[in-house]
């Protein structure tokens, strides 16, 4: 549940942002990016988004319907535009980022949307908290989390710091610890954590326009224990290319290592990751496998240009972790 865009990613790798001469266009944003990947490793995945009446939203549904993503419950807004984003790719670390989500239609999901979903006829609800960042979409999301968790569905947070996107990048972590009392699983970068816990707006710097990538300083040891005594069952922090620590209450942190490989684009990999551990979770597997699963995913992903149209099949991923020595 939350946003999605068309994706508007530099066709000239390599180049400063300035010198781009074209673009590729994909489908994005987190939520969808999740659902893309969970429905090609064979979960059935319904995506709660909204679209504009216009031919981006056109663009994502004819996608998404091919991928057999259920889009039943997506509304056309009329009065809203699909959102797009611009990326720049020049590896392996500057990954400029622009969003255009002024008037965006995901930002009108509306409680009576979520009625209408029937969250209770699910196993998982799968939330941005990105959707939290204004009215009506943020009523939406509590009211959503409400009811999953009055009929027994997990919950599942990626915790999406996009800075630009809050009016005072303070509310951000206000909102998140705000929800996460009835949050199963939490998954964030570091910085993300760190965001969700920050008291000075002077604690986020972002550099080259990495939106994706900012620097937040802070004690991650006590954010992290700030975070699970919210409630939260489990903590999941990913640490790029080495792979993701699982935090829980009472418990020793726990390393799951990643599959090193040579990047290309990291956009996508933490979305990657959550469509991974969420086929592992729902098959049963334990924390670690499926962190393994959702580590093999984001490895895959980030060695394409792409987020959505690039996450791996179930033969796909398995391939790659049995090449790399197994879970």
């Amino acid at each position: 549940m939350g946003r999605s865009s068309i994706d508007l990613y530099s066709q000239n790798i390599g180049a400063e942002f300035v010198d781009i001469k074209g673009f590729n266009a994909f489908v994005g944003g987190s939520p969808l990016n999740i659902a893309v990947g969970a429905r090609r490793l064979g979960v059935a995945a319904t995506l709660l988004t909204a679209v504009g009446k216009d031919k981006t939203g056109d663009f994502l549904l004819h996608f998404l319907n091919k991928e057999q993503v259920n889009t039943a419950f997506i509304p056309r807004i009329a009065y809203a535009r699909t959102s797009a984003v611009v990326l720049g790719i020049q590896p392996p670390d500057c990954f400029p980022l622009v969003y255009y989500r002024d008037n965006a239609a995901d930002s009108e999901l509306n409680i009576d949307h979520v009625i209408a979903a029937e969250i209770k006829n699910y196993r998982m609800l799968e939330i941005s908290a990105t959707a939290l960042n204004k009215e009506p979409s943020r009523s939406a999301v509590f009211y959503a989390v409400e009811q999953a968790h009055e009929h027994g569905v997990t919950i599942v947070l990626d915790v999406d710091f996009r800075a630009d996107q809050w009016q005072d990048i303070r509310s951000f972590g206000l909102m998140v610890r705000a929800i996460l009392p009835k949050v199963d699983i939490a998954i964030g970068t570091e910085e993300e954590v760190l965001a969700a816990t920050l008291k000075d707006i002077s604690q986020v710097s972002i550099a080259h326009q990495q939106i994706s990538a900012p620097e937040v300083s802070g004690n991650l040891d006590h954010a992290t224990q700030t975070i699970l005594e919210t409630g939260v069952k489990v903590l999941l922090v990913k640490n790029g290319a080495k792979g993701v620590t699982i935090y829980q209450k009472d418990k020793d942190p726990e390393n799951v290592p990643g599959f090193p490989v040579e990047v290309l684009n990291v956009l996508g990999a933490g979305d990657a990751f959550a469509s991974g551990f969420i086929y592992g979770y729902l098959q049963g597997w334990d924390l670690y496998k499926s962190c393994r699963m959702g580590n093999a995913s984001g490895a895959w992903v980030v060695q394409k240009p792409g987020c959505a149209n690039d996450m791996p099949t179930l033969e796909e991923v398995t391939a790659l972790i049995s090449s790399r020595g197994g879970f």
